[in-house]
Parts: structure tokens; C-alpha cells; sequence
């Protein structure tokens, strides 16, 4: 199905929706845009229902393209509309100069009821039904051959289009005895920033590149369903369904179906039907009242009179599911607080191991819910890697954030409406960053601009790239891809714009805390499409007093770093430093990712091997900071940051961009942020020689204009690297790695007694101060979860983590113990290792090692980029990392394969030309070579001895805790 929205507009949220009354038919869809005459995949889902909301970066296009996948029965699509979210400022087309803040819709309303092709310029032959809520289109045709591959006309003449628009309905029900209007409505948006991509070190918002959709399969022809009956079974709350629904997706919900973790719950008795769509209504109400009264308990009770009895039971779920996982009813008002139990209802002891963000929280929650907490942090001070210091000297005092800083994002983010609660008032952090060269006078705005144009030109061509590259762009790093398409499609040429665009690079390299050149090409920005809506924000006073408002009444005992934990069926005892031990029955574990890649706490028995590959594929980055104190402001107080440029590209992040805390410090407090290579270096720099240097910096760019630049009274330089319990700053997707590991970092180990928090274990908010707090309250309603369980002596039966790489992750595996080398290709073999027509597995390495000028049968699979690219990649990626590729093949084909001479150019060369077989990625081997991963990994597991299971003393008491 095909729709135009008559002109290019933008857009971050997908709407679709199902005649409920006819059952949810469609299985799998994806939509498409159109951009420079190329179809790209925008979303790809499974299921509809009454209502789906989808999230997704912000994107702009005039044409878009609803695709079926594959359905249980013909598809009846009822709804589809295009949102801006309601925290993106929007201008309607029709008067330029009003603005909104209310979520406006782009859609095309039926014109007649009886499908009247003239009012709604149809052209896809079928019928329009009318139900007595809902009109519906049932096309006649296959969305096939609806929705051909090739690309529209970049621009649309007086003529109708050569694919006209579907027409669509309002999510509210139509009045039957209106008169429908004659021409169709088109609301269309102009956000105030599109794609706008800010100096704040924050994620850049680029189109995802995923790989297109395969094309829909076509449908048998059918005769359209007769009308449905009067349904009047949902129910209405209020008028406001859709933003109720936003809310509840910046809180991390699908908004119109339900969660794998309500699913669990037994929310609802008929999942898909329309006891879910009430509940849905029910739940997204309840978070609305909750954000408008986040100071008072939100009870249940007042909503009883708005439900129908009938529903009652709805609303008793979605309640109990809000309150006990934390959704509502938490953070520091009085009311919250005076709700906490003076003593412990549960006879339950719950370890915390640090006292971060997510310990915090996780704390918070679990004494909240009755259970005894003890927190053991090896700092003297709690808050982790959010530590707000206080500056003094001469009179002069100010609070400087030397970890976390930057609220990212203030709708729907939980410490957002910890701060309301504490009346604490947000400072939104400005765009405005003017850019100074090295010897500090300001860089041209016109070349600032350009570069900047190219830059994020390179970025979204790199996302074009992965897409075409498949599944080795898993294996390739962002700095390499970004590297090679600048030197390939020019456009920085002087000096001054290799500075600027090096800037940039160091720009992201702050927003990853990584290296670009150990960044992955495929899943760097994989949380994007999670981005919480808002502001990004300073808390004046700094982020510290969130941090004590938490802790306060948490029991905390400081000075205690733990070095071993175990766990077994009779609960955990976690040992730190001096020998004591803490017993309890269960464990939360939060520290950084950096002290698990250390091996700083020792497992007992050890992680399972899944966890461990997932802790070494993440990468851990670093990001320092230089906090100076001054006696007065000497700089512009009209902006929060400004970036200075350098000419020596490994010194790229060498404070590159500062911080004025001036506003919100209390006093005036300078921050110089230092990242990538830089931020590794400076971990061994003299204090002394940074702040010399910073200063050198300042007086660059002040005293040509007159202004003195004096001596700080205090300076602060931080050491996140070389911190024991951080050893860095925070996580991103490396060069290997995926979103995936995020949510195995998050499982829990040891049938349910030991549990895992921290920002490196949410793949929604990873590196983000929100995403550790909320980690925080999802490990308090697991663990409450388990601990319910465990009293009604039932079992908690939750897969492991959706891991979309489960048998590339296996593969990796069974790779380091291959059963046949040769060269650059190595082999596992499946079956029988006498029966040559057995499978075999074989993989390619691809790297600096292989000759420029291959033989022309060598070829790499043309569907991942062009050649000369392809090659341009393999030489700058060297000995960084490798690319592989895969196929699969027979036993006898491998030995007659390792037998080819002259190399592995000419084994190439036999492999794709002799033998006609084709390398592609990891995922592009197929189901049929997932069964002999299994069957390969089954068997070595046979031949492996297994650990028996570990067990706790006996005579351990879980409540005895060491004092």
C-alpha cells in the first residue's frame, strides 16, 4: 500500500491500526520511505491490533509504502498516520507562523463512506467497509502488487500520482450522522530542528540502515469479509487516546500492545483481543494521572468510577503492574516516602553491591516493597559514577559534575520527575556553540557550517553502507567506514575543515566513550529509536543532590569492596575486602561494566559463558574532565558550551569542548571534557601540565579580545580509567558486539538468586545516567518477581533475552576450536567426521593480509558494498579487526578445498568459480545452518565434563548479615 502525504514532511512516530472486531490479522509488516528515488525501511514489527504505536528517529520523506509481510487472514488496515511526538515543536503548513505543542497527525480522511474513489483519489482497486466505530480498507488486489519496489518521481506534477494514496480514517470514531466532508484533510508538521544534530556529545540522530524488508509475499485473492456487528466493548477513558499512548512510549512501553513482561504477568486472559486493547486504554491513563501527580501516591480507587465493571479486573492488573514494577509510585516526594515501611514485612535479605544510580534505586524499591536491604559500597561516598564535587577558594564555592552530568532528555525520563519532586528546576542546555581554531580566533561560519554538512552526509551514507554490506558490517567499525568515504567522496580538503571535521569525530567519540575505531559500524547507534523525548538539561547544584535524596534512609555500609560472590540454591554470600562476608538470599550486582571486564569480582560458581562473551564483546569507553574554579566569569554567560579545534587528528579530543556551569554551579566553574585517544592519554598527564594547557587554550581565545583570563582558585582533573571502581566512564556497541549482550549483561544467573543492574545492561538506555536508575527499578521488580515465586514454591519461567545473534554468538564460539585450518579459512564439521557428506561449516577471514590485486573469481559478496570500497575498507581496517564470511558446504568439498594450491586466492577463486558457492554474512547462512551450529555445539557439550552444581553450606542463615 502506497500513501503520499502530498508533500515532504517529518516524522518520529508510526501509527497503524487493525479493525479490532475482525481479529488481528497481519503477522509481520515493515514501512518504507522514499529517499533520493530509494526505498528505505523505516520500521519493521510483528502484529498491529486495535492500535500500534512505533517510535523511531526522526526521518522526512513525501512517499511511504506499508508492506505485508504476512497475515493469517486478507489484511484490513483502519489507521494509518504519521506523528511528530508532542515534545517536538511543530508548525502547521497552513498558517507558519502558530504554533502547537499538541501531537498533530499526518493522515488522509475518508472522504464517503461508500469508498467514492473521487473524493479520495483511489486508484488501488478494492472496497472501503464500513463497521459502526470503524471504516476500513480491504484491498482486492495483493499489497504486492500494490506497492512495487521501484522509486516515485522526485517531484509531482498537477497529475494525480502514478500510485495514489490510501485513503485513511481518524482514530476516532466517525459520527454517523455527520456529513463527511468533501475533500480530504492534510495536517502536515515542520519541526522546529530537523535532524538537527546538537554539540552536546550527545547520540546523533542518522537513519538506522537497517537492511530492506524482503518484498511481501502475495495473498490468494479472497471475496472482502461482510461488515462486522456493533462491537462496543472498548471502552473510553478520555478523548486523548493518542497522547496517552505517546506517554506511555517515552516510558518505555509499546503503547499499544503489550510487554513481554505483561504477557508474563497474565495482564490480560485473551492476548490480542479486546480485553487487551481496554487494558492498554486502563494502563496508558494510569501513567498520564501518574506523570500529572507525581507528587501524591497515585491510588486506584478514583479511576473505579471511570471503568466499567466489566473491566474492573483490567484496571486491578494494570495497577498492580505499574505499582510493583515501578512505573509509577516511586522517587522522593512525602507522599512516596511516608509509604515506606519503618521495618522489613518480608523475611527476605536482598545484597545490593554498589551504590550507583541503579543500586540506588534498586535499593529504594526493594525496602519499599518490605524486603531487608543491605548496600555495600567500596567508596566513602555513594553515586558511583555521578559524583558531584564541591569547589572552593577565595570566597568562592561552586558544585561541578565530574561523572554524569547531562539529564538526556526530560519527558518520560524517570529522574526528571525525581527532580520535580524535589523542586529542583531543570537548566535546558542551548545550542548556541561557537568553535574556535587552534591559535583561537573563531572558525568561519560558513566553513563551520559546511563541514558540518558533510560530516553528517558521511554518517548517514555510512548507514547506507551497512546496509548494503549485510552482515559484515557487524564486524567493521564506524571509524573505519567513516574514515573511507571521507577519503572516497572528498569534500574536506583545507586545513581548517580536517580540524572541524576531526571536532566532529571527537564529538562522537564523547558520545560513545569509545573510540571510533572500535565503535561497530552496525550497532553503534543501536538505542537511537529509544531516545526520550525533551530537553537535554544541567540540574543546578548539580546531579549529587539526586543522588542524596535517593540514599537517604537506604542502608549503606561504605568502605566495603567486595571481591567475591557466590550463589547457589540455598542463596549467596558476597565476601569483601578483610574476609567478612555478607549472606543474604539473593544478590543485585551493579557495578561498571569496567570492574566485570577487569575480573575485579570473582563468581562462584562462574558466570555462565554466554554473560562472559557478552561482557567482552561490549565496549567500555573513557571520558575525562577538567573542573576549574575561577574568581569571576570571564566568559560569554549566553551560552553553555564552546569547542575549541586542534591540528594533530590523535589529539582530536584534547579539550575539545567546554562546559559553563556559570548558571547552574553557583559560582564560576569552567569544564573542559577530554575524549577519545585524548581521554587515555591525559589519564597519565601531571594535573599540572592539564590545567597549564587548558589555560594556554582559554588565553588563546579571551585575551585577543581584551580579557584577561586569571588563575583558577581550584582545579579538579578526573581519573575515570584508573578508578578501581569504574575503570572507565561508560558503554557502547563495539566492533563484535551488538544490542543483544546488553539484554544477556542483564539476566539473571543462579535460578533467580543473583541479578544484574547498571546502564551496560539496558539496550534501550545504555550510557545514560536515566538508563542506570531504571535498570535499577526493572532488578527490584525481578527480584520481587522471583522472590513471590520462590514463598508459593513455583517456578519463574522466563526465557532468556530475545538474542538475535544467539548462533552467531555459538558460532564465534565453536570457531576457536575449528576442525580444519588452512590459510584464512578454517572449518567445523557437523555429523559424522567419517561420512564426507556430512555438513561443514566453513569461514572466510578477510583482512589486511590479502593481496590489492586478488584474482578476479575472488570475489567478496557484491551485495555488501562496491568493490573498490569494499577494498578501500579491508586496507584501512588492516590488522584492527578482520571481516569474515561463511557458507556452508560438504565435508568432502572442505578437503577438496584445503588441497588447492597457490594460496588463498586461488582457493577463492575455486571456492566461488569451481565450486559455485556464495559467502555471505553470519545471518545469511540460513535456518539450515543454525541445526548444525545446535548440533555442532550439542555434541562438543557431550564431550565436555560438566561442573556439578554449586551449593551453599547448609547451616547458612539468609538473614544474617555482618556487621
Amino acid at each position: 500500500m502506497l500513501f503520499d502525504l502530498g508533500q515532504s514532511a517529518s516524522f518520529n512516530v508510526l501509527q497503524l491500526q487493525e479493525p479490532i472486531q475482525l481479529g488481528q490479522r497481519v503477522i509481520e509488516f515493515h514501512v518504507d520511505i522514499l529517499i533520493d528515488e530509494l526505498w528505505q525501511t523505516i520500521v519493521e514489527a510483528t502484529t498491529i491490533g486495535y492500535k500500534r504505536l512505533l517510535k523511531f528517529p526522526v526521518t522526512e520523506s513525501q512517499y511511504l509504502k506499508l508492506s505485508i509481510v504476512s497475515a493469517r487472514a486478507d489484511p484490513l488496515i483502519s489507521f494509518f498516520g504519521v506523528f511528530m511526538d508532542s515534545f517536538s515543536d511543530s508548525y502547521n503548513l497552513e498558517n507558519r507562523d502558530k504554533r502547537t505543542n499538541s501531537s498533530e497527525v499526518i493522515m488522509l480522511r475518508t472522504g464517503n463512506a461508500a469508498g467514492n474513489t473521487s473524493t479520495a483519489t483511489m486508484q488501488l482497486p478494492g472496497v472501503l467497509l464500513p463497521c459502526k466505530k470503524y471504516y476500513f480498507w480491504y484491498p482486492l488486489v495483493p499489497a504486492a502488487a500494490a506497492a512495487p519496489r521501484h522509486a516515485l518521481p522526485a517531484t509531482m506534477s498537477d497529475e494525480a500520482p502514478p500510485y495514489a494514496p490510501l485513503p485513511l480514517v481518524s482514530s476516532l470514531p466517525p459520527d454517523p450522522n455527520s456529513t463527511p466532508p468533501t475533500n480530504p484533510t492534510l495536517v502536515l508538521p515542520n519541526p522546529a530542528f530537523p535532524n538537527k544534530r546538537k554539540r552536546t556529545g550527545f547520540r546523533r540522530k542518522v537513519p538506522s540502515g537497517s537492511p530492506a524488508a524482503p518484498a511481501p509475499s502475495p495473498a490468494a485473492p479472497s471475496q472482502p469479509p461482510p461488515p462486522a456487528s456493533a462491537a462496543d466493548d472498548i471502552i473510553v477513558i478520555n478523548r486523548e487516546p493518542t497522547a496517552e499512548a505517546v506517554t506511555a512510549l517515552t516510558a518505555g512501553f509499546p503503547a499499544d500492545s503489550l510487554t513481554d513482561e505483561e504477557i508474563e504477568a497474565g495482564v490480560v486472559s485473551d492476548v490480542g483481543g479486546i480485553e487487551q486493547v481496554n487494558y492498554i486504554l486502563i494502563r496508558n491513563h494510569l501513567l498520564c494521572r501518574w506523570r500529572e501527580t507525581y507528587n501524591s501516591w497515585l491510588a486506584k480507587e478514583p479511576f473505579a468510577t471511570l471503568i466499567p465493571p466489566h473491566c474492573e479486573h483490567l484496571l486491578n492488573a494494570a495497577y498492580s503492574f505499574l505499582v510493583s514494577h515501578s512505573y509509577v509510585n516511586f522517587g522522593v516526594a512525602p507522599a512516596i516516602k511516608e509509604r515506606i515501611p519503618k521495618e522489613p514485612t518480608r523475611p527476605t535479605t536482598i545484597i545490593v553491591i554498589g551504590s550507583g544510580l541503579a543500586g540506588l534505586a534498586a535499593a529504594r524499591q526493594l525496602v519499599a516493597f518490605g524486603f531487608k536491604v543491605i548496600v555495600l559500597e567500596g567508596r566513602k561516598r555513594c553515586g558511583g559514577r555521578v559524583y558531584t564535587k564541591k569547589m572552593e577558594g577565595s570566597g568562592r564555592s561552586a558544585a561541578g559534575d565530574l561523572g554524569g552530568s547531562v539529564l538526556t532528555g526530560t519527558f518520560g525520563n524517570p529522574l526528571g520527575i525525581v527532580a520535580k519532586q524535589l523542586g529542583l528546576p531543570m537548566h535546558k542546555i542551548r545550542d548556541k556553540c561557537p568553535l574556535y581554531r587552534p591559535d583561537g580566533s573563531p572558525v568561519d561560519p560558513e566553513v563551520d557550517k559546511k563541514v558540518e554538512i558533510t560530516f553528517n552526509k558521511l554518517l548517514d551514507k555510512s548507514s547506507n553502507l551497512r546496509s548494503s554490506m549485510g552482515e559484515v558490517a557487524v564486524d567493521v567499525s564506524l571509524g573505519a567506514a567513516l574514515e573511507t568515504l571521507r577519503q572516497t567522496d572528498g569534500g574536506i580538503s583545507t586545513q581548517e575543515e580536517k580540524n572541524l571535521f576531526n571536532w566532529h569525530l571527537a564529538n562522537l567519540e564523547y558520545a560513545n566513550a569509545g573510540l571510533l575505531s572500535r565503535l561497530s559500524l552496525a550497532f553503534w547507534d543501536q538505542d537511537d529509536p529509544y531516545d526520550m523525548g525533551g530537553d537535554h538539561c544541567f540540574l543546578p547544584g548539580g546531579n549529587g543532590r539526586l543522588v542524596q535524596a535517593l540514599a537517604e534512609n537506604v542502608p549503606i555500609v561504605y568502605e566495603r569492596t567486595v571481591h567475591t560472590v557466590r550463589y547457589g540454591g540455598d542463596g549467596v554470600q558476597v565476601v569483601v575486602n578483610g574476609g567478612q562476608v555478607y549472606e543474604g538470599d539473593m544478590a543485585l550486582c551493579t557495578v561498571p561494566l569496567g570492574v566485570l571486564k577487569n575480573g575485579g569480582i570473582k563468581f562462584v560458581p562462574e558466570l555462565p559463558q554466554r554473560k562472559l562473551d557478552s561482557i567482552k564483546r561490549l565496549g567500555f569507553g573513557l571520558l575525562n574532565k577538567v573542573a576549574m574554579l575561577f574568581p569571576h566569569v570571564f566568559w560569554s554567560t549566553d551560552l553553555d558550551t564552546f569547542g575549541h579545534l586542534v591540528e594533530d587528528p590523535r589529539r582530536r579530543g584534547e579539550f575539545f569542548l567546554f562546559y559553563s556551569y556559570a548558571t547552574v554551579a553557583g559560582g564560576p566553574l569552567l569544564m573542559a571534557l577530554v575524549a577519545g585517544e585524548a581521554a587515555h592519554n591525559f589519564e597519565t598527564t601531571p594535573p599540572t601540565d592539564a590545567v597549564s594547557s587548558v589555560l594556554q587554550i582559554l588565553r588563546g581565545i579571551y585575551e585577543p579580545q581584551g580579557i584577561e583570563v586569571p588563575d583558577p582558585l581550584q582545579s579538579v582533573c578526573t581519573r575515570w580509567g584508573t578508578d578501581s571502581f569504574s575503570l572507565g566512564s561508560y558503554s557502547h556497541v563495539a566492533v563484535g558486539a551488538s544490542g543483544d549482550d546488553y539484554d544477556i549483561l542483564a539476566e539473571s544467573v543462579g535460578d533467580g538468586r543473583l541479578f544484574f543492574a547498571g546502564e551496560a545492561t539496558t539496550r534501550r538506555y545504555p550510557a545514560t545516567m536515566h538508563g542506570a536508575f531504571i535498570s535499577g527499578l526493572r532488578e527490584a521488580a525481578n527480584i520481587t518477581l522471583h522472590a513471590n515465586a520462590r514463598v508459593a514454591k513455583t517456578k519463574v519461567d522466563r526465557s532468556s533475552s530475545t538474542n538475535t545473534q544467539a548462533c552467531a554468538t555459538i558460532l564465534t564460539d565453536l570457531f576457536r576450536q575449528p576442525d580444519l585450518e588452512f590459510g584464512s579459512f578454517s572449518v567445523i564439521f557437523g555429523g559424522k567426521a567419517s561420512d564426507p557428506k556430512s555438513p561443514a561449516i566453513l569461514k572466510v577471514e578477510l583482512g589486511g593480509q590479502r593481496k590489492k590485486n586478488a584474482p578476479e573469481g575472488a570475489k567478496t559478496e557484491q551485495n555488501h558494498s562496491n568493490k573498490l570500497l569494499f577494498q578501500q575498507l579491508q586496507s584501512h581496517f588492516n590488522q584492527q579487526q578482520q571481516l569474515y564470511v561463511y557458507t556452508l558446504l560438504s565435508q568432502q568439498q572442505a578437503m577438496e578445498l584445503r588441497e588447492v594450491r597457490g594460496g588463498d586466492d586461488m582457493r577463492l577463486h575455486y571456492l566461488c568459480e569451481k565450486m559455485g558457492v556464495k559467502l555471505v554474512g553470519r545471518k545469511g547462512l540460513g535456518p539450515g545452518a543454525d541445526a548444525v551450529i545446535a548440533s555442532i555445539k550439542a555434541e562438543r557439550n557431550r564431550s565436555r565434563a560438566k561442573p556439578g552444581p554449586s551449593k551453599l553450606k547448609k547451616s547458612m542463615k539468609p538473614n544474617a548479615v555482618a556487621s
